[in-house]
Order: C-alpha cells, then structure tokens, then sequence
C-alpha cells in the first residue's frame, strides 16, 4: 500500500486540532481526547503512519496530513482519538 499525503497549503496542524472538539459541551465531558503525533523525515513519518497500519493501530486517513515541524527537514502528523474515561 502506497499511499501519499496531498499536502494542502490551507491545512494546518493546529486548525484540525480545534476542528476535532465536538460542540455539545457534555460530551466532552464525557469524553477524553488522545493526540498521538510523529515527528521526524517525511518517509520516516509515512513508513510509520503505515506501519501502525498494519499493526492495526490506526487506518492511514485517520492521520492529519504531514505538516513542517519546527527543524528543517522535518513534518509532523496527529491522531487524535477519543475515549470514555473508566468509572
């Protein structure tokens, strides 16, 4: 599976961020959020994103497309997962 990520220039780490808050306020109450970021090489990060695939961690598209991180050469990617907190 060789799938690459379409890099768009209006996308931005922190605005999927404040997109993944849900706005009914109970339930995230309720909920726990989870964000789960690789940092490093661009084929470092895909080879990964796509390794936990098959670890069956996460499917490919639930990763935000890489973005520049804060050295050069690098990118970044997040998944953020929700949770019931245990009783």
């Amino acid at each position: 599976m060789s799938q690459e990520f379409v890099p768009d220039d209006n996308f931005s780490v922190s605005a999927a961020l404040e997109e993944d808050r849900p706005n009914d306020a109970s339930a995230v109450s309720e909920q726990e959020v989870v964000r789960i970021a690789v940092v490093g090489s661009r084929a470092a990060v895909l080879e990964t994103i796509h390794t936990l695939y098959r670890l069956g961690f996460a499917a490919v598209g639930d990763w935000s497309p890489p973005q520049r991180g804060a050295k050069s050469g690098q990118v970044v990617s997040v998944l953020i997962r929700r949770r019931q907190p245990k009783a």
